[in-house]
């Protein structure tokens, strides 16, 4: 059994504390950005596609805020409305974040004469790379954890309840990322 006990601070530069799941963030955005550019072959969208990923970074930070605020505590947000755009103190979406690059692929298409469904299709091939990286950090930071097990791979989270527990974020890593991606 495997003892998770990781602490959600990659490192520290001064008093900025980098978090892996920030980390997890840049890494998604950057891989899932080359990769997109090598596998454009629509010339006029590859030559944009710069442009177009600054729209998807706002929109995911902005989406995931604004999906978690609304759909996993609003009562809390409605009376303390300045905590919305406290970020660093953790609570994203992927729901908001998915509804944020749908919008954002529609303004861009819109603003470059161009199918929306195009930008949303390299999207969605690429996905499952933030997937991937997300879950990686929801287990670093002991999020999202399974039901409790005896299974021989039952990962204890110390910051939880210290019971042997399914590491549903790596079944998630595998599936939804990496197998997904393959697919």
């Amino acid at each position: 059994m495997f003892i998770n006990n990781f602490d959600p601070v990659a490192f520290n530069i001064f008093s900025l504390e980098i978090r892996w799941y920030s980390l997890s963030y840049i890494f998604g955005l950057v891989i899932g950005w080359y990769y997109c550019k090598k596998i454009t072959s629509n010339k006029f969208i590859s030559n944009i596609f710069d442009d177009f990923i600054s729209y998807l970074v706002i929109a995911i930070i902005i989406g995931g805020r604004l999906g978690y605020v609304i759909l996993y505590n609003p009562t809390y947000y409605l009376k303390n409305p300045i905590e919305i755009f406290m970020i660093w103190n953790g609570g994203m979406s992927f729901h908001g974040g998915l509804i944020g690059v749908i919008f954002a692929s529609i303004i861009f298409a819109k603003k470059n004469n161009q199918n929306s469904f195009l930008y949303m299709d390299i999207v969605a091939l690429v996905a499952p790379i933030g997937i991937f990286f997300g879950r990686i950090a929801n287990f670093i930071n002991s999020e999202l954890y399974g039901t409790i097990t005896n299974v021989p791979w039952a990962v204890t989270f110390i910051q939880v309840d210290n019971l042997p527990r399914h590491p549903s974020q790596l079944y998630e890593a595998l599936l939804e990322g990496l197998f997904l991606f393959l697919l």
